[in-house]
């Protein structure tokens, strides 16, 4: 009786083992089947995109009672005295003055208009999201030569349970290309050579450890 429980539990630690090596080839497989990341990826001609939740701030030259600030609505518009509706998502602060001019030149001679943004959303195609083990999983604005460390300083880094050298990258702007970035080193260990900067629209993937 106690040779055959003696060979059962031999054949048991077997398993387990066989499992424990597939687990961790398959961990070690995952993070390596991406290429690293760039360490620069900051585009210096980068120009700020208004999207739906900013808050614009209009000022025409000599008209202050045509002179505002408003809130981009979530389909995209605004609407100002003179002009009932006007998309402003996608366009950068200068495209959009130079439209409100178009507009208000029906009414106002020669319209001069800045546009100012003073809160910042960004539309949804700009913006970094952080899913998976983030202490705080949310979506960002971007902001020119923002890296990596800038992102999990705002999500309040890695939870316990972060395979954080598992993470990766998905560029849109490279047309969906997936890269690995080392979390742990950069967080846990101060590796700053681990700090990678991020692009408009890039989503970081946190993964769950087995371990």
């Amino acid at each position: 009786m106690n040779k055959s429980i003696r060979f059962i539990s031999q054949k048991l630690g077997f398993a387990l083992c066989a499992v424990a090596v597939v687990l961790l080839q398959g961990c070690a497989s995952s993070s390596a089947k991406f290429p690293p990341a760039p360490t620069a990826a900051a585009a210096q001609d980068y120009s700020y995109i208004v999207g739906a939740g900013d808050n614009i701030n209009i000022i025409v030259w000599r008209n202050p009672e045509l002179s505002m600030s408003v809130p981009v609505r979530p389909d995209g518009k605004i609407a100002t005295p003179l002009i009932d509706e006007l998309v402003a998502q996608g366009k950068n602060p200068i495209e959009l003055a130079r439209e409100i001019e178009k507009q208000l030149g029906k009414y106002v001679r020669d319209p001069v208009v800045t546009v100012i943004v003073t809160g910042f959303v960004g539309p949804y195609s700009e913006q970094i999201r952080v899913i998976g083990e983030a202490a705080k999983p949310q979506a960002l604005p971007y902001k020119l030569n923002m890296t990596i460390l800038d992102v999990m300083i705002a999500v309040g880094g890695l939870t316990d349970f972060a395979a954080g050298n598992d993470a990766t990258i998905l560029r849109s702007s490279d047309g969906g290309k997936q890269y690995t970035v080392r979390l742990k080193d950069l967080i846990k260990r101060g590796d700053v050579s681990a700090n990678v900067e991020m692009r408009p629209g890039d989503v970081l993937i946190i993964p769950q450890s087995f371990f």
